[in-house]
């Protein structure tokens, strides 16, 4: 530990306290990520019709969330940066602030009408997205080796809260925001910025003492490698170890056949004559999919081996591309198929989270999950951005066929990794 850095008061726990400990770092993180969610959520369902009314065209709509995956991409690494050098709190304080920002200045581009204003706006409030994922990662810091994947889990389903509340407020919040001349499709981001605010003050107070360092503190090893925690240690940590090479890949991969799948389903289902509330319940499936069990997918994580739960994400994500891919009209097969690619996306990022925090030795830990989250966002990125040129050139089935040939990659170096 540097000579400016810090001593946890935490680091003379004492072992019977630990659990007690675990449990509330675990709430502090779980109310955290309910807070999170829903301000993510309430902002991100206008995000599109608010830009399509801010810039005046249906073609620019889709920019808007795509901003907010960049930003979350982009201030991933400084973000990991910052609580590798300082720990968790003042990483997810500073998230959570940054959202609010952006939160804000969406609200002046729309009463503005500007545009670039607007996407500036969404790429910081990306930063509250960016928190949610790396609150998975402080819940494993603490956690027993062999709960590791359920404490990620238990996190990753707070989520479910928050996303299945937030679009249904997004229209009350709205409405309350016209009388001070804010317009309705950027009165959610007036609240979001408000519940981020919340949360920054949630995690500032509560989130003591803090599980990274906490974490450094009770292990020796750690603590006398403070030079090993840049992110260019945690690249090549990364580098060195092929599970932990799996794990990157198995996260961005089951994300980005998430993303390019997801955000084309509705426009397939638009063009097989789904209703809008037909469609709304499809999503909700798929999220419910995506959030709601990531418990089961803890402990099966922990239980079976995060090797099997990979294969288990290759396999529904798989079978998800191959439903929805050959629905062909069929309403149910594609609630069908979206559900499974939420489970699969979940047994990816539980079982890949956690292979890479064992993969990785302590110091650098911090920084490869930084990481791994700036990987994950960027494919996920650019998958979704190729998702409409595939549709609109080739169909939708062939979209879900490309999806399904990036899974055989991650197989291959599943079984190869197994091998060794």
């Amino acid at each position: 530990m540097s000579a400016t850095e810090p001593r946890p008061a935490a680091a003379s726990v004492a072992p019977h306290a630990m659990a007690a400990l675990r449990r509330r770092i675990s709430v502090v993180l779980i109310a955290s990520q309910i807070l999170g969610g829903l301000g993510v959520a309430t902002g991100i369902a206008l995000a599109a019709v608010l830009a399509q009314q801010v810039s005046g065209t249906e073609a620019l709509a889709g920019l808007a969330p795509t901003a907010t995956v960049a930003g979350t991409a982009l201030l991933s690494v400084p973000l990991a940066a910052l609580m590798t050098a300082r720990g968790r709190r003042p990483g997810l304080v500073l998230a959570y602030l940054i959202g609010a920002l952006g939160a804000g200045v969406v609200v002046v581009a729309a009463v503005v009408g500007s545009f670039p204003l607007l996407l500036v706006g969404m790429a910081g409030f990306g930063a509250a997205s960016s928190a949610n994922l790396q609150a998975r990662f402080a819940a494993a810091d603490l956690a027993e080796p062999q709960r590791r994947a359920r404490a990620i889990a238990n996190v990753v389903w707070a989520t479910t809260i928050g996303a299945v509340l937030g679009p249904n407020i997004a229209a009350p919040a709205g409405a309350s925001a016209t009388g001070l001349g804010i317009p309705a499709t950027a009165g959610p981001f007036l609240w979001a910025a408000g519940v981020f605010l919340v949360a920054a003050v949630l995690v500032l107070v509560l989130l003591r003492p803090d599980p990274l360092l906490t974490a450094r503190a009770l292990s020796p090893a750690d603590e006398q490698s403070a030079e090993g925690r840049s992110i260019r240690a945690g690249v090549a940590a990364v580098r060195a170890s092929p599970r932990a090479r799996l794990a990157l890949a198995t996260v961005a991969v089951s994300h980005t056949a998430m993303v390019a799948i997801m955000s084309m389903t509705p426009v397939d289902l638009g063009h097989h004559g789904a209703s809008i509330d037909l469609i709304g319940l499809v999503i909700s499936v798929h999220i419910a999919g995506m959030y709601a069990f990531s418990p089961v997918m803890g402990r099966l994580s922990d239980r079976f081996g995060r090797l099997s739960v990979i294969g288990l994400s290759v396999g529904l994500l798989a079978c998800a591309a191959l439903l929805a891919g050959t629905a062909d009209g069929s309403h149910g097969q594609s609630a069908a198929g979206l559900f499974l690619l939420g489970l699969g996306w979940s047994a990816g990022l539980v079982s890949g989270s956690a292979l890479l925090t064992d993969s990785v030795a302590g110091p650098a830990r911090a920084a490869a999950q930084g990481l791994s989250d700036l990987t994950m966002n960027t494919a996920a990125g650019l998958g979704g951005a190729a998702a409409g040129l595939v549709v609109a050139q080739a169909g939708y089935g062939w979209l879900n066929l490309i999806a399904a040939g990036l899974l055989l990659p991650l197989a291959a170096l599943a079984l190869f990794t197994r091998a060794r």
